[in-house]
């Protein structure tokens, strides 16, 4: 245990307490059961609310990294990790991104994303090791995730980031216990009792689901990724992909489907150079130069 790991004292843990609204959740109908279940999921975004403004700063810390071609590292056990797995897996079909710009770490190996290991989150130097492995350095950010907010891994993981000078961020459903120095932004929307008592991947996994869409998506937004509400940086990994680049070309410029293809193929599938190049009439060179000159950001391409 380093020492800003946590103690560990379950019983006192937010997660970990009984919630006075499910009591009875084994004797009403099923179809109660489910109501109960769905009214206290309907807190859980009033919650989040109430960190927006932390979250705010995990994004502009992240940003500040990604922006010199920094690595983003989600870390966590169990639920948690697997919540930071789906988070790195879905940027590369979101943007146009190098897959090594955001990576997972799951407690125990990714088997683990699969088939639960629950005595892996309990090893702090496991953690250590997955960052040293990784080599982060002063231009990245790992992202830790632990619901319960004293997972020994996580900690480990952040204090092996911290001695290598990375950027910190901690998105936690409990405080009690977790020192202020755990990260350089903690993120803490406390859900409160789950509605299984200490079943975290219920109410606490959605708040931090929720969470980490908002950093990922405030990433794209501060990173030029985005315009209008339109992901603009579209990979070409895809049918699928290529069909939403197109129509993404066709409702900027108003191309013909077959001039929206015939643009992003001289482009090399970049919607964005695709878009500069049939907005401004010009061609590929020179809508990338334009782009490059609005520091990749779509909006200030088109209107300089």
């Amino acid at each position: 245990m380093t020492d800003s790991t946590p103690r560990r004292e379950f019983g006192k843990l937010l997660t970990e307490q009984r919630n006075p609204r499910t009591m009875e959740l084994d004797r009403v109908p099923l179809s109660e059961a489910l109501r109960i279940m769905n009214n206290e999921d309907a807190q859980v975004a009033g919650v989040v609310a109430r960190v927006l403004g932390d979250v705010e700063r995990a994004v502009e810390l992240i940003v500040e990294r990604r922006r010199r071609d920094g690595h983003i590292i989600f870390v966590g056990a169990g639920s948690s990790g697997r919540l930071g797995v789906i988070e790195a897996a879905e940027q590369t079909p979101t943007l146009e991104a190098p897959d090594p710009a955001y990576r997972a770490i799951i407690a125990g190996g990714p088997e683990c994303v699969f088939k639960s290991s629950e005595g892996a989150e309990d090893d702090p130097a496991g953690g250590a090791r997955e960052v040293a492995a990784l080599d982060v350095g002063p231009l990245d950010v790992v992202v830790g995730i632990a619901a319960s907010g004293s997972t020994p891994f996580v900690h480990g993981a952040l204090a092996e980031a911290k001695r290598r000078g990375a950027g910190r961020v901690l998105v936690v459903c409990n405080l009690n216990g977790v020192p202020t120095d755990a990260a350089d932004v903690i993120v803490a929307p406390l859900v409160g009792p789950e509605v299984l008592t200490g079943s975290t991947r219920l109410r606490a996994g959605t708040a931090c689901k929720m969470v980490l869409n908002m950093i990922t998506v405030g990433t794209m937004l501060r990173t030029g990724k985005v315009y209008e509400n339109l992901m603009v940086d579209v990979p070409k990994q895809s049918d699928k992909l290529v069909a939403r680049a197109t129509r993404i070309v066709r409702t900027l410029t108003d191309a013909s489907e077959g001039e929206a293809r015939a643009a992003l193929v001289a482009a090399g599938y970049r919607a964005k150079v695709a878009i500069v190049m049939l907005r401004r009439a010009v061609d590929r060179d020179t809508a990338e130069r334009v782009l490059d000159a609005a520091g990749g950001f779509l909006r200030a391409a088109l209107e300089s």
